[in-house]
């Protein structure tokens, strides 16, 4: 499993969830695995963050039901901005209805995990996405 973590890698990802709860068990699971995290509270904080940002993060897990700004609306502002339209984004959403997951992908998404996710599989997902690039 060592090849799918981001020990020692300098990996960094930003959490983008209205719950904190859930950006706690995120942050949590990716510490663990050796990533470096930071948060955000809705797709409005994201890119600030993202735009303001010295160096981006090597990927972005996001909600999609979020205020201000949900995690669809921040997944196409970052596909059209040149600066962000590289990043992997991973949504990890309740949103599990077959049109839910299409507007997902069709907003850019790499991948797409419905709550309740695991914890091993959101892991190893970020991972091979940080690892292998974009889809």
């Amino acid at each position: 499993m060592e090849e799918l973590t981001g020990a020692g890698t300098g990996r960094r990802v930003l959490v983008v969830d209205d719950t904190a709860s859930i950006r706690f068990l995120i942050r949590m699971n990716l510490e663990l695995a050796g990533f470096e995290v930071e948060e955000a509270f809705d797709g409005v904080d994201a890119l600030e963050i993202l735009r303001g940002s010295a160096s981006l993060p090597d990927a972005v897990t996001i909600d999609v039901m979020m205020p201000r700004m949900d995690g669809l609306a921040a997944t196409q502002a970052i596909r059209a901005d040149p600066a962000l339209r590289d990043l992997t984004v991973i949504m990890v959403t309740t949103q599990g209805h077959p049109a839910s997951v299409q507007r997902g992908w069709d907003a850019g998404v790499d991948a797409y995990l419905v709550k309740p996710f695991d914890p091993d599989h959101l892991v190893a997902t970020v991972a091979e996405l940080v690892r292998n690039g974009r889809r």
